[in-house]
Parts: structure tokens; sequence; C-alpha cells
């Protein structure tokens, strides 16, 4: 089971699941990020997600290409060392930035080498 929660902040959304993202769950989530598509700062925040699978994943890269195609910006949250050796092992970190805390937000969508 997933829940996902979503915040508005004054200068962002975040986009927070709760659970594994794997094929059974996926399907919220991917809904989740369709609806936050037009957002033009959108953090996923992966803290609370002790698994992902190949279609989590999937969605995940999903939800961010969709989310670019209508100009906007992307950062993940991820302090899970497992997920991140996932992210950096499968290449994610080099398509968004990966930063550890919500505190370091800003610094990524202020810098506009990053995506």
């Amino acid at each position: 089971m997933i829940d996902i929660q979503i915040e508005e902040a004054v200068d962002y959304t975040v986009c927070r699941p709760s659970g594994d993202l794997d094929a059974y769950s996926v399907g919220v989530f991917r809904e989740a990020l369709n609806r936050l598509a037009t957002s033009p700062r959108l953090v996923i925040d992966l803290s609370n997600v002790p698994f992902m699978d190949s279609a989590g994943l999937g969605a995940l890269v999903g939800g961010i290409r969709r989310v670019r195609e209508a100009e906007g910006r992307v950062a993940v949250v991820c302090s899970r060392p497992s997920l991140t050796r996932l992210l950096h092992t499968t290449g994610f970190d080099r398509i968004v930035p990966i930063i550890e805390s919500l505190d370091d937000v800003l610094d990524v969508f202020e810098d506009t080498s990053e995506v």
C-alpha cells in the first residue's frame, strides 16, 4: 500500500509517496505525477519509500518527462542509501538533481544548470 501526500510550498510543490513503489502500487504514484505535470517546480520526496522496483523507476522517469515537457523543473529528495544507489547505478542522477534534504531544494532550483 502506498500513500501520496501533495504539499504546496511558496516556491514549489512536493509529491511525497510513502511505502513501496512497485508494480502493485505504481498506478497511484503515476496518477499523482500526472496531476502534477504542469507544476513549474516539482520536488519528488522519496524519503519515505523503502523500496522501488523498475515499475516505480519508470513512473518516476515518466513523471519527470511530463513536467519538463511543460517547461517545469524537477528535483528528487532521496536520503535512503539503497534508493540513492539505485538512482546512481541507473544513471538517474544525470537527468535530474538528487538531493538528500528538502532544505537544499531552493539551491537546486536557483542553479540554472540543474533542471
